[in-house]
C-alpha cells in the first residue's frame, strides 16, 4: 500500500510537468478607438480654426501672421530691433489671458513677471514658440489653438478643456546668454 501511494505521487509529479502551451491574449487589438480619437481631434482643431478666422475677421484693421508652430499673431507694438531670443537667453516678461470672447481670464498683476531661460525650462508650448518670434519691448497678441496651451486637461481652475486662448504679452528684456551682468 505504502509503494502504491509512492507510484500514484510520481506519476502524478511526471504526468503534470508536461509541457504547457501558451494561451493567447484575450485582448483584441482594434484601431476604432485610435480613429475615433483622430477624428474628434481634427473636428476640434477645425472647430477652433474657424473661430480664429472669424476672430481676424472682425479684428480687420489688424494683420494677423499665421506661425509655423501653429498659431496666429499680430504686433500690437513693433520694435525695431533684430535680435530675437536664442537658446540660453533670459527673458523677462508679463502676459494675460483671455477667452476668445476677449475676457479676461487671468491679468497680468495676477500672474506677475514671468522669468524663462528659451529651450532651457518648462512653459505652455505655444508661449515658449510665441516668445521666440518677439523683440525686446514689443508686445504681441497670440491665438493659441487649445492644442498649444493647456489642452484636454485645462489648468483645472479658470481655463476649461480644449480651450482656445488669447494670449497678450509683453517682451520686457532679453538678457543674452554670453551677456555677464
Amino acid at each position: 500500500m505504502k509503494h502504491s501511494f509512492l507510484l500514484l505521487g510520481i506519476s502524478i509529479i511526471l504526468f503534470s510537468c508536461g509541457n504547457t502551451v501558451a494561451r493567447k491574449p484575450v485582448v483584441r487589438k482594434t484601431s476604432s478607438f485610435m480613429e475615433e480619437s483622430v477624428s474628434l481631434n481634427k473636428s476640434i482643431i477645425l472647430a477652433e480654426e474657424n473661430a480664429f478666422k472669424a476672430l481676424m475677421e472682425l479684428d480687420s484693421l489688424n494683420t494677423y501672421i499665421a506661425s509655423s508652430d501653429g498659431f496666429w499673431y499680430k504686433f500690437d507694438k513693433k520694435n525695431v530691433t533684430e535680435y530675437v531670443p536664442e537658446f540660453g537667453d533670459e527673458l523677462l516678461y508679463t502676459y494675460e489671458v483671455y477667452d476668445l470672447n476677449n475676457t479676461i481670464i487671468y491679468t497680468a498683476e495676477e500672474i506677475g513677471e514671468q522669468k524663462y531661460f528659451v529651450d532651457q525650462q518648462e512653459i505652455i508650448e505655444g508661449l515658449r514658440n510665441g516668445l521666440k518670434l518677439m523683440n525686446e519691448g514689443e508686445i504681441v497678441t497670440f491665438l493659441f489653438p487649445s492644442h498649444k496651451v493647456f489642452g484636454y486637461l485645462g489648468d483645472q481652475k479658470k481655463i476649461n478643456i480644449n480651450q482656445s486662448l488669447i494670449y497678450k504679452v509683453q517682451l520686457i528684456k532679453i538678457k543674452k546668454k554670453n551677456e555677464s551682468n
